[in-house]
């Protein structure tokens, strides 16, 4: 059959074919599931693959009793055996006469009226369920508010619709977003920028086998892509794992291609292993249960769909009457990602605090203590297993009867080795033991020596606090004061000057401090500052970095008769970028460092830029707002993320540094109160607006006086066009700190950016 006219319509065995026999609609049947469905299949490939399904939430159990039918008024509709409907087109038209039904080469379903065959009544295309289609859009319909969304399968053998979609962001910016439940956005593909999304050209533009386009107009607003070779056999998927996956057809093989993820890790999915799940980056099974829980449905996890997740062995003993745990226990889950929003409870100053806060609510599923107190009541989302400095420690709360024996069984304790001292071999152990004893005792007594022998091996140094007591002069040579402590100038044995920094307001744990210490002790990039040791003895913690005599840059901007030329400055923001690139992209995990402003970029002596106080975060605790920089009159450097309470991400140092980029422009601070007040002309509202009316004849008007004119115009618009688009409104449209890296270089070009709201709001103020 190659169309449905009114009345007709298919039943049973009975199919719906393309004229070009590419794609064939009807019923199938996915997997041993004995359940049915309408759907669209390719007809030339040989295994049944779906991409579309029709009455996904109502499935039927007998086809040759069912029918899908094109009903007189022209919508198309599925009965069961029952004869009622299950699912509609809802389409309508006035004259049904002239109406049909046609399966197109490109896999596109139409509902059309002869009387305007160029304009579909009704088609697939704008109704997707799980595959995007070459052609096919994916925004939102203005007139009727409708957004094209993929909604991934529960499972390779359950289309009903999963956790996951992938839709135009909901705010109707232009870009694709990623979401769990409809709502939490855990990927995006990063602004339309009049070429390619911002995030997406690397994952999946390398392959250069198709191009993606944004229209924009009165009635809709979509995204949508086409294959440059018409003979390739091309789509992209929501996958029930969470990643969207984008697929080729190889004909010699006859078999499918995977090209690329989005997300590329499974474990950058959120809550990719559901609830009460972990998730394992370097292990082939990617999801396990916590410890005292099993999987909600074994036939999904056997098919790689874990976002159902794990539910409870046993239940808690808890005693509703008072809200008090009796029963239960706590296990440890270390070097782990903790879940997503926990309760923070400032009132509990202890870990023995915290676990009696959780104690004592009956919802109450686990806690973890890094200095501040957060609980978590309810089911635990997005649980990672990590592997180095970057993780933190949860308290599992289980029943008594499912917390693992500490001790070793038998065949455990077999396996333990034995020190017994006996004959000669115990004396050759016992003197050799009592020499690594004395050479201990050596080196604590010649703390020069043991540093020295440090300092030649280039490692990072764990001083004691008499010795960087003794290298700074008890602390008497002050070279400033900043939101996470105070910094000392001293030397190493060696004569290296170096700068130690006294932390105030740490929240962390002498093991998590050490950890996360170690982890930043490993970053090497000439454009950080190098951390040479550090200290954590009792509650003092200190760090001790290289000295950059050169300063910081606030002051050769803002304090300086010297001024900066531009080439310095060029060369500056070159190093930044380079740096955070760096933290976000180039490490293990990525380091968001939360506090980029002036003040933290220093400078050696020939004016090279480093960056500090960077992973300084973590160091200090979870709750580290209060030592971030406050905002300075109007918008200062912090992301409207941090304002609003929102999670917070590496974009918020993306915005930071753009804020930055406006004052090496302009030598000045942005927001200065006194002149806002007096003046509305604020610099990076001025700097937007020049990129909108697009005169270059005046960029040069843009910059600090006092180089009089003597710059690189071409590079002065780059870096404001950067800066504009990094203080963008929402993260999602800033783009990354590698993508930033390419324009400044030169190796990609930048659109035109909109004017942020934010300065809207305040020039209208």
């Amino acid at each position: 059959m190659i169309t449905i006219s009114p009345g007709q319509g298919l039943s049973g065995n009975q199919t719906l074919v393309s004229k070009g026999g590419n794609f064939e609609l009807g019923f199938f049947s996915p997997g041993n599931s004995h359940k049915y469905y309408i759907g669209i299949w390719y007809k030339k490939i040989p295994q049944k693959d779906v991409i579309w399904v029709g009455n996904r939430i109502n499935p039927i159990s007998n086809p040759s009793t069912s029918l899908l039918k094109l009903s007189n008024n022209g919508n198309l509709v599925l009965f069961n055996q029952s004869g009622s409907p299950v699912w509609s087109s809802n389409s309508t038209v006035s004259t049904s006469n002239s109406t049909f039904a046609e399966l197109l080469d490109n896999g596109n379903l139409v509902i059309r009226n002869n009387s305007n065959f160029s304009t579909p009544i009704w088609q697939t295309f704008e109704h997707p369920s799980h595959t995007w289609m070459p052609g096919a859009p994916l925004g939102v319909n203005k007139l009727t508010g409708e957004f094209q969304a993929l909604t991934s399968w529960k499972s390779s053998e359950d289309p009903s619709p999963g956790l996951f979609s992938l839709s135009l962001a909901l705010n109707r910016s232009s870009q694709l977003v990623e979401l769990y439940n409809s709502s939490l956005i855990y990927a995006s593909t990063g602004v339309w920028n009049g070429q390619f999304f911002n995030s997406l050209e690397k994952v999946f533009m390398e392959k250069n086998i198709f191009n993606f386009s944004f229209v924009d107009n009165e009635e809709q607003k979509y995204a949508t892509y086409i294959v440059d070779d018409p003979s390739m056999i091309i789509y992209i998927l929501m996958d029930p794992s969470g990643q969207v996956k984008q697929f080729s057809w190889l004909s010699d093989k006859k078999e499918w291609l995977l090209n690329c993820n989005q997300p590329p890790a499974l474990c950058d999915v959120y809550s990719a292993c559901g609830a009460f799940g972990v998730c394992h980056q370097r292990t082939s099974l990617y999801c396990s249960c916590f410890v005292g829980y099993q999987p909600v449905s074994n036939k999904e996890w056997d098919l790689g769909a874990w976002s159902s997740g794990c539910s409870r062995k046993t239940s808690f003993q808890c005693n509703d009457k008072n809200n008090i745990s009796t029963g239960d226990g706590f296990l440890e889950m270390s070097m782990v990602r903790l879940p997503s929003n926990p309760q923070n409870l400032a009132a509990a100053q202890s870990a023995e605090e915290c676990e009696q806060a959780c104690r004592k609510q009956c919802s109450c599923t686990a806690y973890a203590f890094d200095g501040q107190c957060s609980i978590w009541n309810g089911d635990l989302h997005n649980v990672k297993q990590l592997h180095d400095g970057l993780a933190g420690t949860l308290y599992l709360r289980l029943a008594a009867s499912d917390i693992p024996s500490p001790f070793p069984t038998n065949s455990q304790a077999e396996l333990e080795p034995e020190f017994i001292f006996t004959g000669v071999a115990g004396l050759i152990v016992l003197v050799s033991f009592l020499v690594f004893v004395g050479l201990i005792w050596v080196h604590r007594k010649r703390p020069s020596a043991r540093i020295a022998m440090q300092l030649a091996e280039g490692s990072l140094i764990p001083f004691t606090y008499s010795d960087l007591q003794r290298m700074t002069k008890n602390f008497s040579d002050i070279l400033g004061r900043g939101g996470f402590g105070s910094v000392f100038k001293g030397a190493l044995p060696d004569s290296t000057t170096i700068a130690v920094k006294k932390l105030e307001g740490w929240r962390q744990g002498e093991k998590q401090f050490r950890t996360e210490v170690i982890t930043l002790g490993s970053l090497q990039h000439v454009n950080l500052v190098r951390l040479r040791g550090f200290c954590c003895e009792a509650n003092k913690r200190l760090l001790a970095y290289d000295y950059m005599a050169g300063g910081s840059l606030d002051t050769h901007l803002f304090r300086s008769s010297k001024v900066l030329d531009w080439e310095t400055r060029f060369e500056i923001i070159l190093g930044v970028a380079r740096a955070l690139a760096y933290l976000h992209e180039n490490c293990r995990e990525c380091i968001i460092h939360c506090d980029i402003k002036p003040e933290n970029i220093l400078l050696d002596n020939e004016l090279k830029p480093k960056v500090a106080d960077f992973g300084m975060a973590k160091l200090i605790g979870r709750d580290f707002s209060r030592v971030l920089t406050t905002t300075r009159g109007t918008l200062g450097y912090l992301a409207p993320e941090w304002l609003l309470g929102l999670p917070i991400s590496s974009k918020v140092d993306v915005y930071s540094f753009g804020m930055m980029l406006f004052e090496l422009i302009s030598g000045g601070r942005n927001s200065n109160q006194s002149e806002i007040n007096e003046n509305i002309d604020y610099f990076p509202f001025r700097v937007a607006c020049q990129l909108i009316e697009g005169d270059d004849n005046h960029i040069g008007d843009l910059l600090d006086k006092r180089l009089q004119g003597e710059a690189n115009l071409v590079q002065v618009k780059r870096i404001c066009t950067v800066a504009c688009w990094c203080i963008q409104d929402w993260e999602v449209d800033r783009p990354s700190m590698g993508h930033v890296l390419r324009i400044l270089e030169g190796a990609v070009d930048a659109t035109t950016p909109p004017v942020p709201r934010l300065l809207l709001h305040l020039a209208e103020s």
